[in-house]
């Protein structure tokens, strides 16, 4: 996985999560799972940004699309999935309900991309319901269940996007 934080241009796919929270690993195994999938390409860089922090605020603003695979409540049954993208993502993470127990939120991250004026235009982020945000190192039979559709849902976007 690429760790280098000194990414720049190109596509980031951003998995968030603590893999010691059960289904709250989700978008670190479902990235994971992606770039396994998908191998190394030009342009492309994968980085596990585990419970967030404002360090990750620079890889977001140097790179031209964001792809971010994390958990969300979205009010469904687990293992559920839904993809936001761009104003519709925007608005999800300002207004969505919080079940994050990342150490900041995303919102903050990729608001200090926007006062630099250099948020990507292309972002999205594909969110799964978790079941449980309990101890444990694996996700639920749900949420586990979900992660290979979770995987072909991020490289589905990516494809859109030419990459």
């Amino acid at each position: 996985m690429d760790g280098d934080l000194e990414h720049a241009g190109g596509a980031l796919v951003l998995g968030i999560g603590n893999t010691l929270l059960s289904d709250e690993g989700a978008g670190v195994h479902a990235l994971r799972a992606l770039e396994a999938a998908m191998g190394a390409r030009p342009g492309l860089s994968f980085l596990d940004g585990g419970t967030l922090s404002f360090t990750l605020a620079g890889p977001i603003a140097d790179c031209d699309a964001l792809l971010v695979l994390d958990t969300a409540q979205l009010h469904a049954e687990p293992g559920t999935l839904r993809v936001f993208e761009g104003a519709e993502m925007d608005a999800f993470l300002t207004t969505g309900p919080k079940t994050s127990v990342h150490e900041v939120s995303l919102m903050e991250v990729l608001g200090m991309a926007r006062i630099q004026d250099r948020l990507p235009q292309r972002r999205a982020l594909v969110g799964v319901q978790p079941g449980s945000l309990d101890w444990g190192m694996t996700p639920t039979e749900a949420v586990s269940a979900a992660l290979p559709r979770m995987a072909a849902l991020a490289r589905a976007k990516l494809e859109a996007w030419g990459l």
